[in-house]
């Protein structure tokens, strides 16, 4: 190394991190070709953490504090470096900073219905969404598994694959459950309890703490809602009979306010429409009558056989009606 590089060379004496912009997780501190300085002070502050990377290996991290850089506080990157002894001259690692603080208002929904077996209603189709909060739990692998050597990583960077993460549980959550549909949708805080506590696995595994999870909302498609609301105004109306009589009864000044309608006459084939729906509903309502019991079969007439041909003649017969023989 020439003198004037020497001379001209930057010791780095303050490591710290402001976040500038909103959405960060990671940055690494620009070294370019800057050393730090033995004792250098290094300032981690609330909710940040700073990890020392040395040659592509992870070494020390540090919490919220303001640390003084040396042997006794770099025992992972002194290790690496063989300093067998205490060091006097400046280093080179790279040192990233990581916000640990609550990434509050993330979105999640589902794009396509997912299919599940309800024990009420069958197959049916659900969407869901709602939002989550989270926050980097463990630095090391936050590095290791997502940030990796970039100089800096946003939220953004994450969301759609933490967003497909718990949309691809929320399947499985549904069918271990076996809870109904509309015991989901009453439910959604116990719900999104129990997704939370599937998906923390997940995301400890990406060093990514998953704080809450809410469920605001569950539905079914167009085609399926119509198809349970109609189901639920059937179970509103119990009677059916009494239900359809009520229609009739509204349509009636409906009708008659109905310009196009033909005045009276109108009026009355409208009423008799109607009434014969009603009559055809509540017959398709009742239950088969059972077929009437057939007749006894007729008693034969009493017969007798004549005295002089032998034919059978009526018991009561003075003569056969063949040969005219008096009978007794």
């Amino acid at each position: 190394m020439a003198l004037k590089d020497f001379l001209t060379k930057q010791f780095i004496d303050v490591v710290q991190w402001t976040e500038s912009e909103e959405g960060v997780l990671a940055w690494r501190f620009p070294m370019r070709d800057m050393e730090i300085q033995n004792g250098a002070q290094l300032t981690v502050r609330e909710s940040q953490m700073a990890v020392f990377v040395n040659e592509g290996r992870i070494a020390d991290a540090f919490g919220p504090g303001l640390h003084k850089l040396g042997t006794q506080t770099l025992p992972l990157l002194t290790n690496l470096m063989n300093w067998d002894k205490l060091f006097q001259s400046p280093f080179k690692s790279d040192v990233y900073f990581f916000s640990t603080r609550l990434q509050t208002n993330q979105r999640w929904g589902t794009s396509n219905p997912i299919t599940i077996r309800d024990k009420e209603f069958g197959a049916v189709r659900l969407r869901a969404h709602g939002i989550y909060a989270w926050r980097v739990g463990e630095p090391r692998t936050f590095h290791a598994k997502i940030s990796g050597t970039r100089e800096i990583y946003h939220v953004a960077d994450l969301e759609g694959q933490l967003r497909n993460t718990i949309v691809g549980r929320m399947a499985d959550v549904f069918g271990e459950s076996a809870i109904p549909f509309l015991d989901m949708a009453a439910n959604q805080v116990e719900l999104g309890q129990k997704i939370t506590e599937h998906l923390r696995p997940q995301f400890a595994d990406m060093g990514i703490d998953l704080d809450t999870l809410v469920v605001e909302n569950l539905s079914l498609p167009d085609e399926l809602q119509k198809r349970l609301d109609e189901r639920i105004g059937m179970t509103m109306v119990g009677d059916m009979g009494r239900y359809t009589q009520f229609q009739v009864a509204q349509s009636i000044p409906v009708a008659a306010a109905n310009e196009g309608g033909g005045g009276v006459a109108g009026i009355g084939v409208g009423l008799g429409a109607g009434l014969a729906m009603a009559q055809t509903m509540m017959g398709a309502m009742k239950p088969p009558e059972a077929p009437a019991p057939a007749a006894p079969p007729a008693p034969a007439a009493e017969t007798k056989f004549c005295v002089e041909c032998g034919k059978s003649v009526p018991k009561r017969a003075k003569f056969c009606p063949e040969c005219g023989g008096a009978q007794q």
